[in-house]
């Protein structure tokens, strides 16, 4: 009898570590999902659990002065506080094999995450994102006529307000009224302050562009356009036919992309 439970035992054994090895992501991948202007964490909720749910480990952090840390803003917070929240969360939590992805103006954020600490990384992912480099800022890559304006904004030392969550492809009704009062003003000098990189763009690392088509805003057609004709710098280039907050509009599917991605 002891020598039957000892094996019913074993077998269980060998049951449960067949189960956990099935349900086990590929190597250790952790996914950084790094929201874009006006936003938060909170954006990335139904792609976080989509992750959890095939077994990753997924960290979506707001930045300074945005969302449930927006008591923190003031004209101090900056593209270099943005990089530093990121950077410093992932050196806290230790984390290696970082799939990092950033969202339209977290494009910058990225690029500056890469620039200081490769070695945790493993590829940078720009969802519909602003392709910011050495010496440039958000601002500086708008149209002219958006310039001048964000300029008085920044002379003011006023923040900036959220677009119509229209722009950003949201067009469900009930959805759009949950994200509208979610957004909060964007700190000003996150848009005005360049970029500064000490090494060539990306660092080394696998790029990989994610251009949301439907509808395609213009200045993210610029990005998507400007990645595809790089010579210098090998991307891969996605298409999700979604709109720009493709987090909230498509969530499964932009987590599947993620998933693919991992090597």
């Amino acid at each position: 009898m002891k020598q039957f439970k000892s094996v019913v035992l074993l077998l269980l054994l060998v049951s449960v570590q067949i189960f956990a090895t099935a349900k086990a992501p590929k190597n250790n991948p952790v996914f950084v999902l790094v929201h874009g202007a006006w936003h938060g964490g909170w954006c990335w909720s139904d792609v976080k659990q989509n992750l959890i749910d095939k077994g990753y480990k997924v960290f979506t952090p707001t930045l300074t002065g945005l969302g449930e840390r927006k008591h923190l803003v003031s004209e101090k917070v900056n593209l270099d506080t943005h990089i530093d929240d990121i950077v410093h969360l992932i050196e806290m939590e230790d984390l290696h094999d970082v799939y990092l992805v950033g969202h339209s103006y977290a494009g910058a954020v990225i690029a500056g995450v890469a620039d200081r600490i490769p070695e945790r990384l493993s590829k940078l992912i720009f969802l519909d994102a602003m392709i910011v480099e050495n010496g440039q800022s958000a601002i500086s890559l708008q149209p002219d006529g958006v310039q001048q304006l964000q300029l008085k904004n920044i002379k003011r030392k006023e923040n900036f307000e959220p677009f119509d969550v229209a722009l950003f492809g949201v067009t469900d009704a009930v959805v759009a009224t949950s994200v509208k009062k979610r957004l909060t003003p964007q700190p000003f000098n996150t848009f005005a302050q360049p970029l500064k990189l000490k090494h060539k763009y990306g660092n080394g690392l696998p790029l990989i562009y994610i251009a949301c088509t439907r509808p395609q805003l213009p200045i993210m057609k610029e990005m998507s356009d400007k990645v595809q004709a790089d010579k210098n710098l090998s991307w891969q280039h996605i298409e999700l036919r979604t709109g720009h907050d493709a987090m909230i509009t498509a969530p499964n599917e932009l987590a599947d992309v993620f998933e693919g991605l991992i090597d």
